[in-house]
């Protein structure tokens, strides 16, 4: 794999805390993180750990792009073909991250993740590419950092034939999605939850 795409950069281990660390601004009022976080003294310390461990574990089994040193946005992306399994997961750190969150807050996020996974599965059974995370810090929202982290990354994936999943839980996203070229193949409710989750695929014909 290039380590630079139409000037996006690789994420590179040194840089997953600050990127960890914006993703966590970013993600601030996202409807999960106020679920799973409900103590916003306390949220962007714990979305940091949650960041960090998802950061790692995608540039270990899938790609991490940036779009420069500053950090202004990071993109995550899994290849289909890249089981997330339980050794894994341990392995970048996961079994710890349940003694930072606590049991609630561990056991909400198994919860929702074991839900979408399910939809996940269900939508993409085929090989594809999963966009895992993407998030533009604050500051930087609105001026067209989103779509220098994915027409790259979706051209590519358009070259060689292959469909793209990811889900959101802000409906705000969604025309943000849908205007590169994602289709919504599903929308319910989180089970436990007020939360509507989008499943959105891109590039099969649906």
């Amino acid at each position: 794999m290039v380590d630079n795409l139409n000037n996006l950069m690789r994420l590179q281990k040194p840089q997953v805390k600050p990127a960890a660390e914006m993703l966590a601004r970013a993600f601030q009022d996202d409807p999960l993180s106020s679920y799973f976080f409900p103590n916003t003294s306390q949220r962007e310390r714990m979305q940091c750990y949650a960041f960090e461990f998802m950061l790692r574990f995608s540039i270990s089994y899938g790609e991490v792009y940036t779009t420069s040193p500053n950090l202004e946005g990071s993109a995550a992306w899994l290849p289909s073909d890249n089981d997330v399994t339980l050794w894994r997961i341990i392995q970048q750190g996961g079994l710890l991250l349940y003694f930072k969150f606590g049991r609630e807050s561990a056991s909400r996020q198994f919860t929702v993740f074991t839900f979408i996974t399910s939809i996940h599965k269900r939508h993409a059974p085929f090989r594809h590419w999963y966009l895992a995370l993407i998030g533009i810090a604050p500051s930087f929202q609105g001026k067209g950092y989103a779509s220098t982290l994915l027409r790259p990354l979706l051209a590519r994936l358009d070259g060689e034939h292959l469909p793209c999943y990811l889900e959101t839980q802000n409906e705000k996203n969604v025309p943000i999605y849908q205007h590169f070229g994602f289709k919504v193949v599903e929308e319910a409710t989180i089970p436990g939850t007020e939360i509507r989750n989008w499943a959105m695929l891109r590039g099969i014909s649906n």
